[in-house]
């Protein structure tokens, strides 16, 4: 298995940036790592047992389910991002949220373990760089309130 972790800053207060996180990933979410190629079918249901789901005429999917909300400072689902979602893997990618004089310090970590037929040494790296994406874009969206 592996384990990824990405930090940012961004310059607004925790509550702020939780709202964006669970009640608007459509507008921050690339649309090149969606199935349906739109971002705005991608939903986050901020309570256990919860969806982070994509759906569209005929086809949806359930990327990862939510297990813990401790709203606004963690969030956390269960499951395989993109191709590791049709294979033998179990993961836990968490968002911890710190705020400090109206700055939010977001940590997100993602711990993925179980069988990949080829091993993860060349998946780890670019499944790092999509999580590494989607934080900056969070934090874009956040600090200027443009969809991305």
């Amino acid at each position: 298995g592996f384990s990824l972790k990405v930090t940012a800053e961004v310059n607004a207060p925790r509550a702020r940036v939780f709202a964006a996180l669970t009640e608007r990933v459509g507008a921050w979410w690339s649309s090149s790592h969606t199935y349906s190629g739109s971002a705005a079918n991608m939903r986050i249901e901020p309570q256990a047992g919860g969806c982070f789901c994509e759906t569209w005429p005929n086809g949806g999917v359930r990327h990862m389910t939510v297990t813990h909300v401790m709203a606004p400072d963690m969030l956390v689902l269960n499951g395989g991002l993109g191709p590791l979602g049709t294979m033998g893997v179990a993961g836990a990618l968490q968002w911890t949220l710190k705020e400090q004089d109206g700055r939010t310090t977001l940590v997100v970590s993602y711990n993925v373990g179980g069988y990949a037929p080829a091993g993860f040494t060349a998946l780890a790296p670019l499944v790092d760089g999509v999580l590494a994406e989607q934080v900056t874009r969070l934090k874009t969206f956040v600090e200027t309130g443009r969809p991305q």
